[in-house]
């Protein structure tokens, strides 16, 4: 994640909070490589061809974090941070409706089929069932998903997760350590997911 000494980012999202609609436009080019890198981790684990590309996820994530506006940002490093949730979220609806079609529920439009058919049957179950543990996970213990989701899905370092957890990175270092085994324990063997590095 890169430094923002000038808190731009941060300036630009208060002001977004206060309704200034040109800081939204302000902040794309301070932050649209950024959420692009993050969308590409998201994206990492589908196979090649899928559908959703780095580029409409970014849209899609960008469009619903800067609507959000009672939402308190803090900083670059909170953005971001919510940022790989909202794209995690985007993954998640997108399985979940594959798995509606793959079972019949619902009568969806040849255009959604279409829309869907980059996200194999097998990622998409994978996927789900990723989210469950991840949500038990939340259950038991908020930060651990949180490190899970900044860690593996946003590719922060230890040191990029304390900053935005307000955290030590040793801390987080443990909390890395004690979620992976949690999460390894719960998911198939044969799940990519499941190789948490």
């Amino acid at each position: 994640m890169q430094e923002d000494p000038r808190g731009e980012v941060t300036v630009l999202l208060r002001q977004m909070r206060s309704g200034d609609s040109g800081a939204a436009d302000k902040l794309i080019p301070l932050v649209v490589d950024e959420l692009r890198r993050l969308a590409r981790l998201q994206l990492r684990d589908e196979r090649p061809g899928h559908t959703l590309q780095p580029t409409a996820l970014v849209n899609e994530a960008y469009l619903r974090l800067v609507s959000d506006q009672a939402r308190d940002w803090q900083n670059r490093a909170h953005f971001i941070g919510v940022s790989v949730s909202v794209m995690r979220r985007i993954l998640i609806d997108h399985a979940r409706r594959k798995r509606a079609l793959k079972r019949g529920l619902g009568e969806e439009p040849l255009h959604e089929i279409e829309d869907y058919a980059g996200l194999s049957y097998q990622q998409a179950d994978e996927l789900v069932a990723l989210n469950i543990a991840l949500d038990t996970l939340e259950k038991m213990n908020s930060r651990h998903r949180q490190v899970v989701e900044l860690r593996y899905f946003g590719g922060l370092s230890n040191e990029e997760t304390a900053e935005v957890l307000k955290v030590s990175p040793i801390t987080v270092k443990r909390d890395w350590v004690v979620a992976r085994a949690w999460l390894k324990s719960q998911l198939r063997p044969e799940h990519p997911a499941s190789s948490f590095a």
